[in-house]
């Protein structure tokens, strides 16, 4: 552990006590409260690469997104955020592009956001801190690379290789930044409170959420109701973002399947944010497959007897924001469509086109099994499995849909 560990915040005694307070007054008598997921249901998920100067993110990014970014062995390299999509691998949409054969195929897609290395003291400007902890509020997850390989040939902005001090110094940049955000929140809607009654419900709920955070926790861990989780939503906070660990190590580690720090990472997250998903992977070994052809990578990969992380990366983000696909298919196009799961489905219409939600009529819903099984439509209509699905059907991953719309609402 650090022993210069940046100290957490301390909020007002007065402040911890309104808060139990608001957080009783918001639960009824035997209500059952419904974990709510925090952030944005979105066709167009958005996860930034975060961590301390030079590490490998932008070579990450590069892998990821075969694009060409600034790879430079020194730190801030990269200034302003680079962005592309990642196309999401989903072999249910690969078999249905063989059976339609459609002009036009559109996969699911995340787009990946590359923020420049965070130091110590960002949340207060350091390191152009203020400037790319704005990048990071405006992504929907969070993939936290830390660096887990030793090379003197590879400059470590804190001089020596040590992935847990690592781990806490980013933590506590976002946590203080929250923590500084919520000061400033609560100083404004004090000042109001007397003349606006909805301004004393978000106080309550701010100061519920300040109260949590006192206690050394992530806004993301909480259980958080439906009314809190709509003003949350509107805090941006970092800390409420889904986070997801990368623990870079070096190839022969990778390959090997033994790496001297990865039981210290995980010994951290287990204690500090349990239950957040860790992926090991070498971003050496990840840049050299990027470089290859597909041929030349699998021939490579089978040779080696491993396999790449990056399709396992790309899908921790979904996973991460609970998020599920389901299709629509013709000759004319198949496409992959990303909603939270539990939606329902005037909700996952509204994804095609917010007319589709306010005109919705009903679904037909093909299971992608049954297709699979069966062959074709008019064989999963003979066997009496094309459904007819009303407002209130919930959306299942794989279910393949065509949504049937009051034609007075469309533009």
């Amino acid at each position: 552990m650090l022993s210069n560990v940046l100290k957490r915040r301390c909020f007002s005694t007065c402040r911890v006590l309104n808060a139990k307070k608001a957080s009783k007054k918001n639960l009824k008598k035997g209500e059952v409260t419904e974990k709510v997921i925090l952030g944005r249901p979105s066709n167009n998920l958005s996860v930034g690469v975060v961590g301390l100067p030079n590490i490998g993110k932008s070579s990450l990014f590069n892998a990821l997104t075969h694009s060409s970014v600034p790879a430079e062995n020194y730190p801030f390299c990269t200034i302003d955020p680079s962005e592309a999509r990642v196309y999401v691998p989903d072999q249910r949409f690969d078999w249905l592009c063989d059976i339609y054969q459609p002009k036009k195929i559109t996969p699911a897609h995340l787009t990946v956001m590359d923020i420049a290395g965070l130091v110590k003291g960002a949340s207060q400007g350091a390191g152009l801190g203020n400037a790319f902890l704005s990048n990071v509020a405006s992504v929907d997850a969070i993939y936290h690379l830390v660096r887990a390989f030793e090379n003197d040939n590879v400059t470590h902005v804190e001089d020596t290789v040590d992935p847990v001090r690592d781990l806490e110094i980013i933590q506590n940049e976002l946590r203080l930044k929250d923590e500084e955000m919520l000061e400033r929140k609560l100083t404004d809607l004090s000042k109001l409170t007397k003349h606006a009654k909805n301004n004393k419900e978000e106080l309550g709920i701010v100061e519920t959420v300040a109260e949590f955070m006192a206690k050394g926790n992530d806004v993301r861990k909480g259980n958080w109701t439906p009314q809190q989780v709509d003003w949350i939503n509107g805090l941006h906070l970092l800390t409420a973002k889904p986070m997801i660990y990368l623990a870079n190590m070096s190839e022969e580690d990778y390959q090997s399947n033994h790496n001297k720090f990865l039981p210290k990472i995980e010994q951290w997250v287990e204690e500090n944010n349990k239950g957040d998903l860790i992926i090991p992977l070498s971003v050496m070994f990840e840049s050299k497959i990027a470089d290859m052809s597909k041929e030349e990578a699998a021939q490579y990969l089978e040779q080696n007897n491993t396999t790449s992380q990056l399709p396992n990366i790309t899908l921790a983000g979904y996973k991460a924001l609970d998020l599920i696909h389901y299709f629509t298919c013709g000759q004319q196009e198949v496409r992959a469509w990303t909603v939270r799961n539990n939606s329902k489905a005037p909700q996952a219409a509204g994804v095609i086109h917010s007319d589709f939600e306010r005109g919705f009529i009903s679904a037909d819903i093909m299971k992608y099994n049954d297709l699979q099984q069966l062959g074709s439509e008019n064989a999963v209509k003979a066997a009496g499995k094309y459904l007819q699905k009303g407002k209130d059907y919930v959306m299942e991953d794989g279910d393949i849909a065509h949504f049937k719309v009051n034609k007075s609402y469309l533009c």
